[in-house]
């Protein structure tokens, strides 16, 4: 089977889709699969680049690579590939949107409001500073915390709604919950061991996602949670990956507050970096990363075999 790990993009987490596709084409077994780098570097290149391949294994983070738009282009070519479906990639890169669906299910999100505009921050956003004293400010349709800031003044707010709009036309400000963070693994339906992040800056920055302690990222380990809230965690988990119609893997992240658990987000094309999170926790269950790789090629391509089947179009699977 001929597999192409497309990588890069035109997001602005295309630094880190390099480095997961790295890892990953490192990763393919060469005695079971040929494979083939793919770095992307226009919308258009996803055609001519995928044509010959009988399966895609996503590097991509942020827009056009995680919000269901090259899933779309793929599932018109009949190539199946990694990762969750058009749809709910879509949703669940929409933050707002995804929040929306989450909220009316009854699972725990933090407040918040959305903002399209610096006059709309003032009216909208800046009420709201003021009755939760402290708020994040991120990209709707953004990830990795790029353009994501911390903001306690009216003065942090407009520069912070004005920096998130020169990369999205509508921009999230969120009630800020004071805790630890928490994240949920799961691949094929089922919990991997969680998670705990403790950023030295104090905030799951860029940075602490993406280097090693040592270098100022964030210390990551796995944590046993108390009864019954390790069980409150690990449903909950499951709820937004099955509310959202997820497949094959993600990952929910939490904030944890005096011992009660609040929503995030989930991420259905996390990072798979050597310094990740996913490859971590599967480290812990006994998985190493290249036997994670396997895995998830080998639960999206019967994840893509069952779509096709309920439509009547199966992907051509070679």
């Amino acid at each position: 089977m001929k597999i192409g790990v497309l990588m890069g993009g035109v997001s602005t987490e295309r630094e880190i889709s390099l480095r997961t596709g790295e890892n990953l084409y490192e990763s393919v077994d060469s005695s079971r699969h040929e494979k083939v780098r793919i770095v992307l570097n226009e919308k258009k290149d996803v055609f001519e680049a995928c044509k010959d391949l009988d399966f895609a294994l996503l590097a991509l983070h942020g827009q056009f690579g995680e919000d269901g738009r090259v899933q779309g282009i793929l599932e018109a070519m009949g190539i199946p590939y990694s990762g969750s479906d058009v749809k709910s990639s879509a949703l669940a890169m929409d933050k707002d949107l995804s929040k929306k669906v989450l909220a009316q299910s009854g699972l725990p999100v933090a407040d918040w409001v959305m903002v399209h505009s610096l006059e709309e921050a003032q009216r909208i956003a800046g009420p709201f500073l003021k009755e939760k004293g402290k708020v994040c400010v991120k990209p709707n349709s953004g990830g990795s915390s790029v353009m994501t800031f911390l903001c306690e003044t009216t003065e942090e707010l407009a520069h912070a709604v004005q920096e998130a709009l020169t990369v999205d036309w509508e921009v999230m400000v969120e009630e800020f919950i004071c805790g630890d963070e928490i994240t949920v693994p799961i691949l094929g339906g089922r919990v991997l061991p969680t998670l705990l992040i403790r950023a030295q800056s104090g905030f799951f920055d860029y940075t602490a996602k993406y280097q090693d302690e040592a270098h100022g990222g964030a210390k990551e380990e796995v944590i046993d949670l108390p009864e019954p809230l390790k069980q409150r965690v690990e449903d909950l988990a499951l709820a937004t990956y099955h509310t959202l119609k997820c497949s094959v893997y993600g990952r929910v992240d939490f904030i944890l507050r005096e011992g009660v658990p609040y929503l995030l987000e989930i991420n259905t094309l996390p990072g798979m970096t050597a310094t990740s999170l996913i490859p971590r926790s599967a480290k812990a269950a006994g998985m190493d990363y290249a036997q994670l790789v396997e895995r998830i090629i080998e639960l999206s391509l019967a994840q893509r075999r069952r779509e096709g089947e309920k439509t009547g179009t199966p992907a051509e699977i070679g």
